[in-house]
């Protein structure tokens, strides 16, 4: 049976602004898969301490909802300074996201033992916990449940969404990637090759590494 790292991250409030809007604060209803990879270069040190082949799979859960107001600054030309506005922010509340990953194992469970930066998910200012245990994977069918899953899974329901699979160091640079998710769950069984003890399918998504975008010429 695959064996695999489970590591379970919860929080208070998170948001996910989606960068689809220019200018408007609308928020995306889980994290996409670059945020999580930062949340994993965070505890490893920096993605130089990531291997480059890193991928992972994740559910994502949050128990409410809600908007909130927050300073947003306009981004001017060089020397012009901009003044600051108050936006609505969508946050979501007592959220839990997990991942699996099944490579480098060892490597992670030291991460997380004792992360290297403080963890947070989303905005700079949303810390979060984890924790993580070995697990032992199935290689049934498994629920799709909270899953965010590549959008070409068969038989998948919910949400398609256009989301960032890899940031470039200097955010200059995206690789966006179409996916589903169900933010109220699906009971819908799917067949992604693995699944936990509890029947929860395990999809493992793209790698996330930012050195797999070429530079620009």
């Amino acid at each position: 049976m695959p064996q695999a790292l489970e590591l379970t991250v919860t929080a208070p409030v998170v948001s996910f602004r989606n960068p689809l809007y220019d200018g408007l604060q609308i928020g995306l209803p889980c994290p996409p898969p670059s945020t999580v990879g930062g949340l994993l270069a965070a505890a490893a040190g920096g993605w130089n301490e990531v291997p480059q082949h890193t991928r992972f799979a994740m559910t994502f859960h949050a128990a409410g909802a809600g908007t909130d107001l927050e300073t947003y600054h306009p981004l001017g030309s060089p020397g012009i300074p901009t003044n600051a506005t108050i936006k609505d922010r969508e946050f979501l509340a007592l959220v839990t996201l997990k991942v699996w990953l099944t490579e480098d194992i060892a490597l992670w469970a030291a991460a997380f033992r004792r992360p290297v930066w403080p963890l947070r998910l989303g905005r700079s200012q949303d810390l979060v916990s984890a924790t993580a245990r070995p697990v032992e994977l199935g290689t049934s069918r498994g629920r799709q449940g909270h899953a965010v899953v590549p959008f070409d899974v068969p038989d998948t329901v919910g949400t398609a969404m256009r989301l960032t699979t890899v940031i470039s160091d200097d955010r200059a640079r995206f690789k966006w990637d179409s996916y589903r998710y169900a933010p109220s769950g699906a009971r819908t069984e799917i067949d992604t090759g693995m699944a936990t003890e509890h029947g929860q399918a395990v999809a493992m998504l793209p790698p996330v590494h930012p050195s797999l975008l070429a530079p620009v010429a």
